[in-house]
């Protein structure tokens, strides 16, 4: 199934077969779990129950990092887990959230009520707490420190919605941005990252909240199904009465625009996210941090416009993934996928969606910020690479596109005006 999928997309199949007959060796090596205790063999097994993708470059992860970054991503899971849970009631959950940062360290504590799929983390929670303790003093300060300000954070959203643009950039930071200073803290404590990766908070930040909200527009279905709600009120509200409404056929344009709105707004976090991945030295650390990255950017074109948003689930093609994994390995493959999914999205970009010029300027800010630098011609035989013509004729759509685009709101501002 899916090699036919990928039937129209040639390089996708062929990475299909490299993949399977082992090319992923290439970026993700094979765990040696024969050295390691049975509570962390244990740990690793729940890492793969939980999250196959993440397990996989987890554990390509060099030296004792590895093993914190499993802790740490298993921890934070648990905390999930009782978010998630909405069969657990508020005067139960709001302290167990806000609490939850010190069970690390009772030997004993655990919670065997969860009805969530990840219960087994909850239920066995003894044996990873255990692991935890057994890591070097300053992965466990990383670990605890964000663990407590997750939690609070997620209990302060419990009781109440994300009203504003500004909440949502606040609720994804507590969710997801720790998550981003937290591994960045790991990484320059392992001493495999400089010191500057871990005290960029802004820029770890942005990490976090790229792949959160692009989590976060591609499950609106399943979200408000299940009665969680997590699009911002300032955005859909511009477009129906309730969030739920945008999943009406009749809504289908205003929802296709709230999308966008919000496909735009997460866009402007990846000038961020390349300024990050530039500053990384570890091979094994850069593909942790660049295949997610990459694979959300992808998921983001295919929801643009896309009325499957509101109908069920969107998500890329396996041979896509595998293609993005195989290749996503150094700044300049980067730097040539993220100019590849701007021109996908500058192809979606309707005339008449009220986001337009802002979709066309943080594409125009992306596309300039992935151009490589192209060194200064030597001489009039010197030929200026595929890659940088593509993203400076891509730049120049778009900046067309723009200029166009502000023009036509500038002539219809003033025909307002003179009538």
């Amino acid at each position: 199934m899916d090699i036919v999928k990928s039937l129209g997309h040639p390089e996708e199949i062929m990475n299909l077969f490299k993949f399977k007959m082992g090319g992923c060796r290439a970026v993700m090596p094979k765990l040696d779990d024969e050295s390691m205790s049975q509570s962390l063999r244990t740990c690793y097994t729940y890492l793969n129950q939980t999250s196959r993708s993440f397990a996989a470059v987890i554990e390509s992860l060099d030296g004792d990092l590895r093993h914190a970054v499993c802790i740490f991503y298993l921890v934070l899971r648990s905390l999930d887990t009782v978010e998630d849970d909405m069969t657990i009631p508020l005067e139960t959950k709001v302290p167990m959230l806000n609490d939850f940062h010190t069970f690390l360290y009772q030997s004993d504590w655990c919670f065997t009520e969860s009805q969530e799929k990840d219960r087994q983390v909850l239920e066995d929670f003894p044996t990873i707490s255990l692991e935890f303790r057994k890591l070097g003093q300053q992965y466990r300060e990383v670990i605890s420190d964000i663990c407590h300000r997750m939690g609070m954070g997620m209990a302060e959203f419990l009781e109440k919605k994300v009203g504003s643009m500004k909440e949502w950039d606040l609720y994804c930071h507590y969710v997801a941005g720790l998550v981003g200073i937290g591994l960045s803290q790991l990484f320059s404590a392992s001493q495999l990252a400089d010191p500057e990766v871990g005290q960029d908070t802004e820029l770890a930040n942005s990490m976090g909240l790229f792949l959160q909200k692009t989590n976060i527009i591609r499950d609106y279905l399943e979200d408000t199904q299940q009665g969680r709600a997590f699009w911002p009120q300032e955005a859909w509200g511009q477009f129906a009465d309730s969030l739920e409404d945008l999943a009406k056929p009749e809504k289908l344009q205003s929802a296709l625009s709230c999308l966008n709105l919000l496909v735009t707004d997460a866009l402007r976090h990846v000038p961020d996210v390349l300024t990050y991945l530039a500053r990384l030295r570890n091979q094994s650390i850069f593909n942790f941090c660049a295949i997610p990255q990459v694979m959300a950017l992808a998921t983001l074109s295919a929801c643009y416009n896309n009325p499957m948003v509101f109908r069920g689930v969107v998500k890329i093609r396996k041979g896509q993934a595998v293609t993005l994994m195989m290749n996503a390995n150094n700044m300049e493959a980067v730097r040539t996928i993220i100019t590849q999914y701007s021109g996908q999205l500058l192809q979606k970009v309707s005339l008449t969606d009220p986001s337009r010029a802002e979709t066309l300027h943080i594409l125009g800010v992306i596309v300039e910020k992935s151009a490589p630098l192209q060194p200064a011609l030597q001489s009039k035989s010197t030929h200026l690479s595929p890659m940088y013509l593509s993203a400076a004729m891509l730049l120049a759509a778009l900046s067309w596109q723009y200029l166009s685009t502000t023009v036509a709101q500038a002539q219809g501002t003033g025909d307002m005006q003179r009538h």
